[in-house]
């Protein structure tokens, strides 16, 4: 790696941060995937095509590593899971005013994986709908309506409506 290469990292630590942020819920955690995130680039930096776009590079590693961490949690899961929901009145803040920044944070762990990556790519990252689909691997009209339904469901979050639950998997069935 040339001495070039890591100072063009660094600068978009900042951006890696605030993503892994959200999208993990948790400063460890995020840090965590920071690291595997700059880890990688450094290893695999001759897989980046020079003139292109390096954050959507990053941020593809990125979505990359927390999509087979979540996958990889999945298969080793072994304790019992709770529904957000079953536990909601556990995770209301005591009284006084509430925290509407708590509030945002709780409101977009609960809407599902593939809505908060995109929500948060595009709102919070400020990258367009062609990165997004790039970086998270679905058509661009798949960005649209991932993040139409992620903005419709957190509003509703906020607002306190009753929003149904979201299926872990969808139910697909077998055409012939």
């Amino acid at each position: 790696m040339s001495s070039t290469q890591p100072s063009s990292l660094v600068g978009h630590i900042p951006d890696l941060r605030r993503y892994a942020r959200s999208l993990t819920g948790d400063a460890w955690a995020a840090d965590d995937l920071v690291q595997d995130t700059l880890e990688r680039a450094c290893h695999r930096w001759q897989l980046w095509a020079a003139g292109s776009d390096l954050r959507a590079w990053l941020f593809t590693l990125m979505h990359n590593l927390f999509v087979d961490g979540a996958r990889r949690a999945v298969r080793q899961q072994v304790a019992h899971r709770v529904d957000v929901d079953d536990v909601a009145n556990e995770l209301a803040a005591p009284g006084g005013v509430p925290d509407q920044a708590l509030d945002l944070q709780r409101c977009l762990l609960r809407l599902p994986a593939e809505q908060r990556e995109v929500l948060l790519l595009v709102t919070l990252q400020d990258l367009g709908y062609e990165e997004a689909a790039r970086i998270t691997g679905v058509p661009i009209g798949t960005v649209m309506s991932r993040l139409s339904r992620a903005r419709a469901r957190l509003r509703d979050l906020m607002e306190g409506k009753p929003v149904p639950a979201t299926p872990s998997a969808p139910a697909l069935r077998r055409l012939k």
